[in-house]
């Protein structure tokens, strides 16, 4: 299903195809002989969505891009079921298997690999041909990949890197972090309100 939103309509190539039970929402482009399956989710927050040519977006995989962070994915990459892409750059020829989650302002390089359940982490950039093994940790530029066994260090380059701050402008370090960050992003979500199917 396919969403205007904030006045921006998806643009599908006539030879993508789009699962029915897919959605396509805002400023979204899809290249030529791209697969997106089922319960796919395909969301243009504010910033831009690109899909090269002969991408595969797989069942219940997001992809979602804010004003401060649009997504491009190059030609030729498999997003794995369950994966969730937000604000990101991705290669040419990139695999992020199953249950990866890459976030806003991350950079992945072509033909990069991210395994079962990889976290490629905030503003982190992996150079070309990187791999990160199942369930490790990519952070930082220049990258450090963690085993998810590393909590501690893996906590201090969080701290670092600042989510909340970079993400939805909140301090982190106020009492009612939680309070700030729902409220102001509920009210940016509530534009959903004036959407209309395609």
């Amino acid at each position: 299903m396919e969403f205007e939103h904030a006045g921006a309509r998806p643009r599908v190539h006539p030879d993508a195809v789009v699962a029915q039970t897919a959605v396509i929402s805002g400023d979204v482009t899809i290249g030529a002989d791209c697969q997106i399956l089922h319960g796919a989710v395909i969301t243009a927050e504010g910033g831009a969505i690109t899909l090269g040519e002969n991408v595969i977006v797989m069942e219940n995989a997001v992809i979602r891009a804010v004003a401060s962070a649009p997504v491009h994915i190059g030609d030729h990459t498999l997003i794995g079921p369950g994966a969730s892409i937000s604000g990101a750059t991705i290669g040419d020829e990139v695999f992020l298997a199953t249950g990866t989650r890459v976030f806003n302002g991350a950079r992945i390089g072509e033909r990069s690999e991210v395994r079962i359940n990889g976290v490629v982490h905030l503003r982190t950039v992996l150079p070309p041909d990187t791999v990160v093994p199942i369930g490790w940790v990519a952070i930082g530029d220049p990258v450090e990949i963690l085993s998810p066994h590393e909590h501690d260090r893996i906590a201090a380059a969080q701290r670092e890197l600042d989510f909340p701050g970079f993400v939805f402008g909140v301090d982190r370090d106020t009492p009612d972090v939680m309070v700030q960050l729902t409220e102001r992003y509920g009210r940016s979500l509530s534009r959903h309100r004036s959407d209309r199917a395609l």
